[in-house]
């Protein structure tokens, strides 16, 4: 919230009580939100060792072959969870697109572009942010890919 904060970028920001075992459709239920317009975000690393975002909605899976084509890779693997905080600053669960410690190349599902708005999360576990699809992109940098 404050790289929104920073940028000036609108959102309004929703909580409901952390549970580690609850899936990213039951959160959008809790919202009381359609999970198409909730989305979640994952991190890979490609063939050649670079990062790449992915950002889908809840009720989908990431396509790793999709996903690869998306970043010119030959292939692309998820991350082990180990490794999202020290690399992204985020934990599990609580993984924004935006604000991570660095900035990698990004890729929001081409679904996003029917929302005017759109939740992700707002990078702890409990918080979500509602912002405009624009304002996500400008804050991300995250580009259209056909990628579920």
């Amino acid at each position: 919230m404050r790289a929104l904060d920073q940028k000036k970028i609108p959102y309004v920001s929703h909580s409901y009580e952390p549970d580690a075992t609850k899936s990213g459709e039951e959160i959008a239920a809790m919202l009381g939100e359609d999970p198409k317009k909730v989305f979640k975000t994952l991190v890979t690393r490609g063939k050649s060792g670079q990062y790449y975002v992915f950002v889908i909605p809840v009720e989908e899976k990431l396509d790793l072959k999709k996903a690869a084509k998306a970043a010119g890779e030959k292939a692309v693997e998820m991350i082990k969870q180990k490794e999202l905080l020290p690399l992204t600053g985020y934990v599990h669960g609580g993984c924004s697109p935006i604000g991570m410690k660095k900035q990698f190349p990004s890729f929001i599902h081409e679904s996003a572009r029917a929302y005017e708005k759109v939740f992700v999360s707002a990078g702890k576990v409990g918080f979500q942010v509602e912002l405009p699809l624009e304002g996500l992109l400008d804050a991300s940098g995250c580009a259209f890919a056909d990628v579920v």
